[in-house]
C-alpha cells in the first residue's frame, strides 16, 4: 500500500482532523506545542500550509470610499482598506482549518483597556497569522530565498507509561 501522506494516527478521519486543528490553531498562537512525535509531524505539515496561503495573499487589499454617518451626524466620505478577492478567500480557508481562539486579558491590564484593544478584532488567531506571521515569513523567504521551513519538529524522549516518542513543534 503506498503511503497517502498523511498518518492516520489510530483515529477516525473526523477525530484526526480536529485534534490536528486544535493543535495547529495552538502552534500559531503560541508559538510552540509539546506533543507526540507523529502528532508533530502532522501538526507542521498542516501548519506550513496554512502559513503558505496567508503569505501568498496576505498584501491583496482594496481602497473603498464609504459614506460614514459622524458624530455630528453630517455624512462624510472616508476611505478604508478592506482585503481583497485573493485576501478574503484565504482568510476564508485558514479559518476552515483553525479554530477561532480568544485574546485573554493579562493581570495588570484593565477590562476597559483590554475592551479597547480587542474592540475591532473580531477574529485574533486569523489576524495574528496575516498581520505578524505572514509579513515576518514572507520576509525570511525573500532573505533566505525558498519559501517552507516554517516549523521545526525536535525530538525529546520517550514519555514514561506508554513509551510514545514526544516531540516539540515550534514556529522557527
Amino acid at each position: 500500500m503506498k503511503n497517502q501522506g498523511h498518518a492516520k494516527l489510530g483515529l477516525r478521519t473526523d477525530q484526526r482532523l480536529q485534534i490536528i486543528r486544535n493543535q495547529v490553531s495552538q502552534l500559531l498562537w503560541n508559538g510552540r506545542i509539546e506533543t507526540t512525535l507523529a502528532y508533530a509531524k502532522a501538526t507542521a505539515t498542516a501548519t506550513e500550509k496554512v502559513l503558505t496561503i496567508a503569505i501568498d495573499a496576505y498584501t491583496d487589499t482594496v481602497k473603498v470610499d464609504k459614506d460614514v454617518i459622524n458624530s455630528k451626524g453630517v455624512t462624510v466620505k472616508k476611505t478604508v482598506l478592506q482585503d481583497g478577492p485573493k485576501k478574503l478567500a484565504a482568510r476564508r480557508k485558514i479559518m476552515s482549518k483553525t479554530y477561532d481562539l480568544f485574546e485573554t486579558r493579562s493581570k495588570e491590564e484593565s477590562k476597559a483597556s483590554f475592551d479597547k484593544r480587542t474592540k475591532h478584532i473580531n477574529h485574533p488567531l486569523v489576524e495574528k497569522i496575516f498581520n505578524e506571521l505572514a509579513p515576518k515569513y514572507a520576509k525570511r523567504a525573500k532573505e533566505v530565498g525558498q519559501g517552507g521551513g516554517y516549523t521545526r519538529v525536535l525530538k525529546l524522549g520517550f514519555r514514561r507509561g506508554d513509551d510514545a516518542e514526544r516531540a516539540i513543534v515550534e514556529l522557527v
